[in-house]
């Protein structure tokens, strides 16, 4: 008797600790896993992981080696990093040093002015670009330096001296954005060389060469308007990077550019994608990228052929339900990369390119997703109203039983051009939404990168167009699954998924029963009044919103804003904002909360003061999560 008891406590233990489901607590206790590179000689990956503390408010990182092959990682001092790993800002020939430091280039503060008042808090601007993303211009620009490479005490060279202009580039740029020549004669780096309101209607960076011994500074893509980013060299010496080709669309095809004897050569022109990484195969016969495919993002390959007649084939290497993201490097027949999936964090892989197998080397989180049981993500693909074949991914919830009935919320996605892939945020996080009991339904509606560049492009001009038919599609048609209940819908998003939220709560016609908008777009002309970067809603909207006999930005101030089907809401809503978020100010949120309250409308106002477009602090981060799944309980 003693002996079935014991049995029965130890199977209900075993059974319990297998039915353990993701909590927003557990979710923040992951570590954030980021690759720094491959060692000098090989045989192993350096990598950091970063672990938020909710008590602390900060995040802590910590410092590891793992060998190529596999194994057990090894803790190392953050120091021990930089004798680890090849360090691209030291020149070739190791004289020299790259860094980059902010320099005060133009005033613009009160005391700039008139220093007898320095207690003064005066800011004054002759142009736009006096913020961008959550921090004012104080008239301070990121510039390159070089110094001899002997230690603190020498002097460094600011190549970009006097220029009101920013290398690395504002605000997410980083040592990506300058690296060496192989000859150690020259610096290439990344730079928009414009000022102002005409920094602000551009998006045409360039990228420049400072020659070392002349001091003297060469624009080498003039005649081209777009982006001009990520610059490399080739193993034969050949500078190669990503371009854009139209003034003013950040969201345009991004292509691999070869600059070989002369001639730039687009190596992906006629492949319909656009390219997120790339690195060249150490034999310089290659060039190694990731671009999304079909709700994924994959490994590609493209074949150089120089000037020869071989034509240039692009080849799709992996394939899966999971995302490949930074190329870490190359080791014999490795590719080193970093992976996620919906259920997973990003951990660092090795794929054998020639045994076509995976090899996952860090398994930072495994401890802790084994005990979890896990949702279950599939593929569905809906017809929309213009005949065309849509993926939509639905999550499902752990243990899901097709015999019940679960609550089902619709997620729209921001950017408004960016892939709804195998991604894994810490907030919008599609595992953590399922296990609080919710199908999740996540449309590749147009505007996604993934599905041809038609695809992508036909959101720009039409944001409450094709996208919310699309929208609608997709919640439609798995609402006909027995397991949905219909009667519990919610619609949530940020940023542009925040605009499809206010825009749906106007004419979603008693589909959802709540709302969830963060950092949205509630007012489009107010939106084209107060964003920093002018040339996004210049392209997207069409134009200004003066510009009477401009059709595309009458519609999108009239016909496409939210704020003019305020009458017709009627459902609950959750608004959210980060009071740093100068893409989309606080006034969008503040518009909607205060129609919501004055029509009688259920609305909570939930404010970060000091977060931007995102929320970055783990206790603000913990906050956004409990005040996500209150909402969710008291209104669906």
């Amino acid at each position: 008797m003693k002996k079935n008891l014991l049995l029965i406590v130890i199977t209900m233990s075993i059974t319990t600790s297998a039915q353990q489901i993701l909590s927003p607590e557990a979710l923040w206790k992951l570590g954030r896993v980021s690759a720094i590179g491959i060692s000098k000689d090989g045989k192993s990956i350096v990598y950091k992981v970063t672990t938020p503390s909710i008590e602390e408010n900060k995040s802590n990182s910590k410092f590891y080696t793992i060998p190529v092959t596999g194994g057990n990682a090894v803790e190392i001092q953050e120091n021990d990093t930089q004798d680890l790993v090849v360090d691209k800002n030291i020149s070739p020939d190791v004289k020299y040093i790259l860094s980059s430091q902010e320099v005060k280039t133009e005033n613009v503060l009160g005391k700039d002015f008139y220093p007898e008042l320095e207690k003064s808090e005066a800011q004054i601007y002759d142009g736009l670009d006096y913020r961008h993303w959550d921090t004012w211009n104080n008239g301070t620009h990121n510039h390159v330096f070089y110094a001899i490479n002997k230690g603190s005490k020498v002097i460094p060279f600011d190549i970009m001296k006097d220029e009101p202009f920013d290398s690395p580039q504002k605000p997410f740029g980083g040592d990506e954005d300058y690296i060496w020549s192989p000859n150690s004669k020259s610096i290439i780096y990344v730079c928009k060389k414009k000022f102002g309101t005409a920094y602000a209607t551009s998006t045409n960076t360039d990228l420049y060469e400072f020659d070392i011994e002349t001091k003297t500074t060469k624009n080498l893509t003039e005649n081209n308007h777009g982006y001009d980013t990520n610059p490399a060299f080739s193993p034969s010496g050949d500078l190669t990077w990503l371009q854009m080709k139209r003034d003013g669309y950040e969201a345009d095809k991004n292509d691999i550019i070869v600059s070989f004897k002369g001639m730039d050569i687009n190596l992906t022109a006629n492949w319909d994608g656009s390219v997120e990484s790339f690195k060249w195969s150490p034999d310089g016969k290659k060039i190694y990228f990731t671009a999304a495919i079909d709700g994924t993002i994959q490994l590609f390959e493209v074949n150089f052929p120089g000037l020869t007649k071989i034509a240039v084939t692009v080849k799709q290497v992996t394939s899966g339900d999971f995302d490949v993201h930074a190329i870490v490097g190359i080791s014999d027949d490795n590719i080193i990369v970093s992976r996620t999936d919906m259920n997973h964090s990003n951990e660092i892989y090795s794929y054998n390119l020639k045994k076509k197998t995976w090899l996952q080397l860090t398994k930072t989180n495994d401890e802790t997703y084994s005990k979890l049981a896990l949702p279950k993500f599939e593929r569905r693909y809906v017809t929309t109203t213009d005949g065309k074949k849509m993926l939509v991914w639905v999550i499902l919830p752990p243990n899901f039983d097709k015999t019940k009935k679960y609550p089902t919320l619709l997620y729209c996605q921001g950017g408004p051009q960016s892939p709804l892939t195998q991604f894994y945020s810490f907030r919008w996080n599609f595992s953590l939404m399922a296990s609080q009991g919710y199908v999740v339904v996540a449309p590749n509606r147009r505007g996604m990168y993934g599905h041809g560049q038609a695809w992508n492009e036909q959101i720009s001009k039409d944001w409450g167009g094709q996208v919310m038919d699309d929208y609608l599609s997709a919640i439609d048609d798995v609402s006909k699954e027995s397991y949905v209940d219909k009667s519990r819908l919610g619609c949530i998003g940020a940023s542009y998924g925040g605009y499809s939220v206010y825009y749906l709560a106007g004419i979603h016609n008693n589909r959802f029963k709540t709302f969830i908008s963060h950092d949205g777009v509630f007012n489009t002309q107010s939106m084209f009044g107060t964003t920093e970067e002018v040339f996004f809603n210049n392209w997207d909207f069409g134009g200004p919103y003066w510009d009477k006999n401009n059709a595309d930005a009458q519609k999108a101030y009239n016909q496409f804003n939210p704020m003019n089907f305020v009458d017709k809401w009627n459902t609950p809503i959750l608004i959210i904002q980060g009071g740093k978020d100068y893409r989309v100010c606080i006034g969008q949120a503040q518009e909607a909360f205060q129609a919501a309250q004055l029509r009688g409308i259920k609305s909570r106002f939930l404010y970060f003061p000091e977060e931007n477009h995102w929320v970055l602090k783990p206790q603000n981060g913990m906050v956004w999560q409990r005040e996500f799944y209150k909402w969710l309980k008291e209104t669906l």
